[in-house]
């Protein structure tokens, strides 16, 4: 197997860590197992503990933090909620639009704030969309509105940008909210999942498997690496992609950071640059479904990107439910809080599959160590958000899941 030097993969020092393991535990149960693999790794060696903020939530996708410590969370079934900053859930926000709440991944997904909310109120949110010529087909959409927190409503909604060509599927599609320093909007796109519409990650034509990155009026940014080529979709900022469910800007160059599922294994995290090509489905570090076949035509090529850290299925293995190659990993954040001090600089990922959430240690672009924490929650973790208080916040999936701080 080829793997670029720095590049991190679980199988390559599993053995090391079941021999070096250290599990904190107290608090709860919760705890974690560190991945030992560069002397710089600090491991979480106390007990890590939560606190319950808000309970009975219907499969929440996404959290964001208004400026006076409310939020707001979607539920992928189609609700939007206020929350108060104690915890007590003001009402569901009214004056969305038709959402598609396929029997798969999509409905109402992402929801992030306009970098100038204070004064005017905009949010944006991703969601699923059915073509209105044909229901059968659909796509992720992108709608901005105004916020009324008083009258729990919407105003001025409007859809701002549609994945394209929209495909008959109930999966793959991405999909995270990210604004950059500029005040563009980064919008991941997965590649629809079936093995007819996954080629098109590798089509610049088409929306399939992409991350865009566009204005708030849902324009092409300005500078976007392919704008002025002929005949593609000016708003794609990278390619190759297959489903990128985390995204975040890293505290420090700006640059723009995500994940994504692989299939058996190849679950990825990336720095995801302009221009760049991911690979997708010609090289992969995951399996083909049911079985032990590689992806595509291996690990590495010439002209594709390969990731910061990625999970890879033991050797000879399938997927079970449960194994470690394959962590569904879902939102991210970068820790820029103060405790634990050594966790300042992490990279967090809260993973579906793996029931855990995943801390990546860095050193600048260069993943040192990563472990699991929280296993004994036992818990899908659907998004990882830093609140005003420089505390983590997850969202745990489910038909009554919660919104947890970590920290007690």
């Amino acid at each position: 197997m080829t793997k670029r030097p720095g590049s991190l993969s679980f199988a390559s020092f599993a053995g090391l860590a079941l021999a070096n393991c250290l599990t904190a535990c107290g608090g709860g149960g919760t705890g974690s197992t560190p991945t030992p693999s560069d002397p710089a790794f600090i491991p979480t060696t106390t007990a890590v503990a939560t606190s319950e903020v808000v309970t009975g939530l219907a499969y929440p996708w996404s959290l964001a933090f208004l400026p006076d410590g409310r939020m707001l969370v979607t539920g992928r079934m189609g609700s939007l909620i206020l929350i108060a900053a104690d915890g007590r859930t003001a009402g569901s926000i009214s004056g969305l639009p038709a959402v598609t709440a396929t029997a798969g991944q999509g409905g109402l997904l992402d929801v992030v704030l306009d970098p100038a909310f204070a004064s005017n109120r905009r949010i944006y949110f991703s969601f699923s969309e059915a073509d209105s010529a044909n229901p059968a087909l659909n796509g992720t959409a992108v709608a901005r509105a105004e916020l009324d927190a008083t009258g729990l409503k919407l105003d001025r909604l409007s859809v701002i940008y549609r994945q394209t060509p929209k495909v008959q599927s109930s999966g793959h599609f991405g999909s995270r909210l990210v604004f950059d320093r500029d005040g563009y909007l980064f919008v991941t796109l997965g590649e629809r999942q079936s093995n007819e519409q996954r080629v098109f990650a590798q089509d610049l034509e088409r929306g399939n498997g992409k991350v865009v990155r566009i204005t708030t009026y849902g324009a092409a940014a300005p500078g976007n690496p392919f704008a002025s080529i002929a005949g593609t979709q000016p708003e794609i900022w990278s390619y190759g992609h297959r489903n990128p469910q985390g995204a975040a800007l890293h505290p420090t160059t700006g640059e723009l950071w995500t994940n994504e599922h692989g299939p058996q294994g190849g679950d990825e995290v990336n720095r995801t640059l302009a221009g760049r090509n991911y690979g997708w489905p010609v090289i992969s570090h995951g399996q083909e479904y049911g079985s032990t076949t590689p992806v595509g035509e291996g690990t590495a090529k010439a002209g594709m990107e390969q990731p910061v850290a990625y999970w890879e299925m033991p050797d000879g293995s399938t997927w079970v439910s449960g194994n470690k190659g394959s962590i569904a990993p879902s939102g991210m954040v970068f820790f820029t809080g103060s405790q634990p001090a050594h966790w300042n600089g992490s990279l967090f990922l809260g993973a579906l599959a793996g029931k855990a959430l995943w801390r990546l240690q860095l050193d600048g672009d260069r993943v040192v160590g990563r472990e699991r924490l929280l296993t004994a929650l036992n818990e899908r973790i659907r998004d990882v958000r830093q609140g005003p208080d420089g505390r983590l916040y997850l969202l745990t999936d489910g038909a009554s899941g919660r919104l947890l701080r970590v920290g007690g």
